[in-house]
């Protein structure tokens, strides 16, 4: 549907009723200089007589006073009939007439915040049930509906170009085009709503009473899947294009402002799809270490991973992995960047880097490489992973399977030394995070042959070796998933390793145990995979 931007329309009557007053008082007071009879509620009412506004409560339009602790104040014919009426329609006209009704020309509204709310340790069910919006929604849609004679106004940050463009047409009244973009976005909102109320109540399986608290979810059991999937999402950023030319392509923010979707740019060209993918890969792994860590990503696969005492070190360690393949990646590190990492890193080209935090003299040492993105990111909480599928999508739960070293299951007659056991770990991390068949060479937190997405398991661990550009004797090799054979054993034997983790599993598990007997290895199993297609 297109919509022609010739009709204004004027704005005689708003009604006022926001929990969100930023910015509320300048657009009244714009409103008021105008001539607009200024209607609101409650806390609403108040701020604005405080402010010296004259402001009539909407008792007195309704004739019915605010009851139920609030909760009806706005459900009123007086209030739906102002707003749903066509203007110039004569049975409507005559309708509003006989009943007292008045317009109302602008609604500006926004809702009880529940989302902030449902994210309160330990809120309580009944206080929860009270902050879901019932009026608010209503009149939202009431207005939107009818926005060829009504603006819906639902976002604070819409006043500013409102109050320009009022002050251009030297009185208030808003173009039909304007109407028209205020109804979208108020639809788009009531449907974020309802989504995100929706979605809370149904990761809560039994109502508790409306006294006690909800337990936090790291208190409770894993919640079920969601019966119906609902992603509601507002566009965060446009794109140059997707993974090629020729794809359209725009990133969508859940608005928390974590995570590589929330993060702020500081520097550097646009962020290009690719690049926010592998910007995620990157600092996702970064963040399954405690320790400094610095992690080279291309095409979503580390080509280099290391951990160390100081971030200059890891990134030492990583681009020493695959030099080759570093130039031109993406970074992920999981703790501040320095001057002094800045001022190594800076020696080679880089698409992206992203880190928590990047100090004033590290920002001087990247400031000449211009086209060098740099993202600040804070850490987002692991939700279920989502992919596409014909005709429909698939959801999961995130992979945050972890296994410490008194988890591991020794299988061998020699078990891992405490280095080759600290190697290991290290290795397994890493290799969660690579493509299917995977294989994982490292050496003191430090990859030295990645061997990623394989059609063979025996493959991957051959390449990861052909790639390796450290010595790769005395290494530690992880497999995401079973070997199925002795032979991809047999490879990593051969490549240098001296001790290997993986899941175990295989009807052929005796087989690989006694091969990597035969082959002197120490092999532990994990009893997890980290499979990752």
């Amino acid at each position: 549907m297109s919509v022609s931007t010739g009709t204004t329309k004027p704005i005689r009557r708003a009604l006022l009723s926001v929990t969100d007053k930023t910015g509320l008082v300048e657009f009244a007071n714009a409103l008021a200089g105008f001539g607009v009879e200024l209607i609101s509620t409650g806390g609403t009412a108040r701020a604005l007589r405080e402010a010296g506004l004259a402001v009539k409560d909407i008792s007195e339009l309704t004739g019915f006073p605010e009851m139920l602790d609030g909760r009806v104040k706005t459900l009123h014919p007086r209030v739906h009939g102002g707003l749903l009426y066509i203007r110039g329609n004569a049975e409507h006209e005559a309708a509003v007439a006989s009943h007292g009704i008045l317009p109302i020309d602008m609604v500006v509204v926004n809702l009880y915040a529940f989302e902030k709310t449902a994210a309160q340790p330990g809120v309580a069910f009944g206080h929860l049930i009270e902050n879901i919006d019932i009026g608010g929604p209503s009149m939202v849609r009431s207005a939107a509906k009818n926005f060829e004679d009504v603006a819906i106004v639902t976002r604070p940050t819409d006043y500013p170009d409102l109050i320009h463009e009022m002050k251009s047409a030297n009185g208030a009244s808003l173009t039909r085009e304007t109407r028209w973009r205020l109804a979208k976005q108020a639809f788009a909102t009531t449907a974020a709503y309802d989504s995100a109320i929706a979605n809370t109540l149904d990761s809560i399986a039994t109502a508790p009473k409306p006294i006690e608290p909800i337990a936090p979810k790291s208190q409770s059991a894993a919640p079920e899947l969601p019966s119906t999937l609902r992603i509601n999402m507002p566009l965060a950023q446009s794109l140059r294009y997707g993974e090629n030319p020729h794809q359209r392509a725009a990133l969508y923010s859940d608005g928390s402002g974590l995570g590589i979707a929330g993060a702020t740019q500081l520097q550097g060209k646009e962020l290009s799809f690719n690049n926010l993918v592998d910007l995620d890969a990157c600092w996702e792994l970064a963040q399954e270490f405690d320790e400094p860590a610095v992690i080279i990503v291309k095409h979503t696969n580390p080509c280099g991973a290391a951990t160390g005492h100081t971030v200059l070190e890891a990134y030492q360690k990583a681009l020493a992995s695959d030099p080759v393949s570093a130039f031109g990646g993406v970074i992920g590190i999981n703790r501040p960047v320095d001057a002094e990492a800045a001022a190594e890193i800076a020696k080679l080209f880089v698409e992206a880097i992203a880190a928590p935090q990047f100090t004033p003299e590290a920002r001087e040492r990247f400031a000449a490489k211009k086209n060098l993105r740099l993202v600040e990111v804070r850490p987002a909480p692991l939700r279920p992973v989502v992919k596409h599928v014909s005709g429909g999508l698939l959801i999961q739960d995130a992979d945050t399977g972890r296994v410490t070293e008194d988890e591991l299951k020794v299988v061998t007659w020699r078990p891992p030394s405490a280095e080759e056991l600290r190697s290991l770990i290290f290795a397994w991390r890493v290799c969660k995070h690579v493509k299917s068949n995977a294989i994982v060479y490292a050496r003191d937190g430090q990859t030295v042959g990645v061997g990623a997405g394989q059609m063979s398991r025996v493959d991957a661990a051959r390449f990861g070796a052909q790639k390796a550009v450290l010595p790769l004797k005395g290494t530690v090799a992880a497999s995401d998933a079973f070997f199925p054979f002795p032979d991809g054993l047999e490879a990593v034997a051969a490549a240098g390793a001296t001790a290997v983790i993986q899941p175990g599993g295989s009807v052929k598990d005796d087989d690989v145990i006694g091969a990597a007997d035969r082959l002197d290895l120490a092999m532990v199993f994990t009893g997890i995979r980290h499979f990752r297609h």
